[in-house]
């Protein structure tokens, strides 16, 4: 019995001594990552730079008011369509028409000083110098003869030295008269030339404010510049408008123009002639086409971004797309066919290279290897490989797990649809 018994509990004891040695060795396993998994693709990528925009017509013509005045009557509507020459609205210019017409009497009057000037001075003062001149020469002449006569006639003893003399007074006065007269028609003369050039300066100073009226009264019925659409017309009827205040917005909105803010670390991928693809949160269900056209020349602040200004020409055939609207913006800069691809996230980046985490079978569970890749360009979703990988490698995923080169892992999903399963792949 006693040996039995002695049997029995060394049987026992080494049953508890393997029992044992397999739960520390189980207890001293490191446990299986489970991760998911994908193989490379081979697709077409387009590179492409996503930013937000403003729309902008490319040709505006803004109306303002040329003066202060009420808006009498609007004939159209925001949003409205016009015809080149249509009659959009119509102020109120009855004292502009009052100012206009004093300004063209002035003008007259101007032209005919400025006339009368040119021809020597006014008729009846030209007459009137002239006359005073001719008259006192004629005095003198007159009295030159007779003192001639007298001086005859004393030698002869017919007239006496009295008489002589009183003519001799008469006629120094008579040329006084002349120097006189003369001298006031050269005064005459110097001031119809100064009244010349004044009447010159006054006429173009007349022209001027007169015309400058014209185009007030004229703003009385404002018309349509060009064909286009109206899309903005703050004008009301019966608003008191100040001189240069918006009264409405019109452009051809068919082909419009967006600035779209790319952020700094994007303009060396810009050029011109780029396809651009517009969308609009207000739109969802709409997208519009373009291309790049002038390429960002400097960096300006914007809220709190440093952006370069890309100007993008857009078809608006529909004219859906309104000026002044924020628009998303995609941009596709570069664009590869049939090339193998990865998923951004399972590539990471150390010291300025970039790897991913290849799946190895080996004896037991797969393992990970960290390997280096060249990589290419990128979309939103995916990196171009051009080195590194191969097509039918199996690489892991970004998950609970932080992956490391060695690393013991157990695939529990493939995140490609062609990917056989985990038993087909061997895993």
């Amino acid at each position: 019995m006693d040996r039995k018994l002695r049997n029995r509990t060394l049987v026992l004891l080494a049953l508890a001594a393997v029992t044992a040695f397999i739960l520390i060795r189980v207890s001293g396993r490191q446990p299986v990552a489970k991760i998911a998994a994908t193989r490379p693709v081979r697709q077409n990528i387009t590179s492409s730079i996503t930013s937000n925009g403003k729309v902008e017509p490319i040709t505006p013509y803004v109306i303002r008011a040329a003066l202060n005045t009420f808006v009498t009557r609007v004939n159209v509507a925001e949003g409205q369509t016009v015809k080149k020459g249509q009659l959009l609205m119509e102020l109120d210019v009855k004292e502009a028409a009052a100012q206009l017409a004093e300004a063209k009497s002035r003008l007259l009057r101007a032209q005919n000083d400025l006339k009368a000037a040119e021809a020597g001075g006014k008729a009846d003062a030209v007459a009137e110098v002239q006359s005073n001149l001719d008259k006192a020469q004629a005095e003198r002449n007159r009295l030159q003869v007779e003192h001639d006569a007298i001086e005859r006639l004393i030698a002869k003893g017919a007239a006496t030295k009295d008489e002589l003399a009183a003519n001799e007074l008469a006629l120094a006065k008579a040329r006084a008269d002349v120097e006189k007269f003369t001298a006031v028609k050269q005064e005459f003369g110097r001031q119809v030339g100064l009244q010349a050039s004044q009447g010159t300066l006054a006429v173009e100073q007349a022209q001027s404010e007169a015309a400058a009226l014209e185009d007030k009264v004229r703003q009385g019925r404002i018309l349509a510049p060009v064909d286009g659409t109206l899309y903005s017309l703050p004008a009301k009827t019966g608003l008191f408008a100040r001189t240069g205040e918006l009264l409405a917005e019109l452009a051809d909105l068919h082909k419009v123009r967006v600035r779209a803010f790319i952020d700094e670390p994007d303009l060396g991928a810009l050029e011109s002639g780029l396809p651009v693809r517009i969308t609009w949160d207000a739109l969802p269900n709409n997208s519009w086409q373009g291309r790049t056209e002038v390429i960002p020349k400097q960096v300006v602040p914007h809220n709190s971004r440093s952006v370069g200004e890309l100007l993008c020409s857009v078809e608006n055939d529909k004219l859906k797309l309104l000026p002044n609207t924020n628009v998303n913006v995609r941009i596709n800069s570069k664009e590869r066919r049939d090339v193998i691809t990865v998923p951004r996230g399972a590539v990471e980046t150390e010291n300025g290279k970039r790897y991913v985490f290849v799946v190895k079978n080996g004896v037991g569970n797969p393992r990970l290897e960290k390997r280096e890749i060249l990589v290419g360009i990128a979309d939103a979703t995916n990196f171009e490989v051009q080195g590194g990988l191969r097509g039918n490698e199996i690489i892991a995923l970004p998950g609970d797990a932080d992956l490391r080169d060695g690393m013991t892992v157990k695939v529990v999903n493939m995140d490609n649809s062609n990917i056989e399963s985990e038993k087909d792949a061997g895993l």
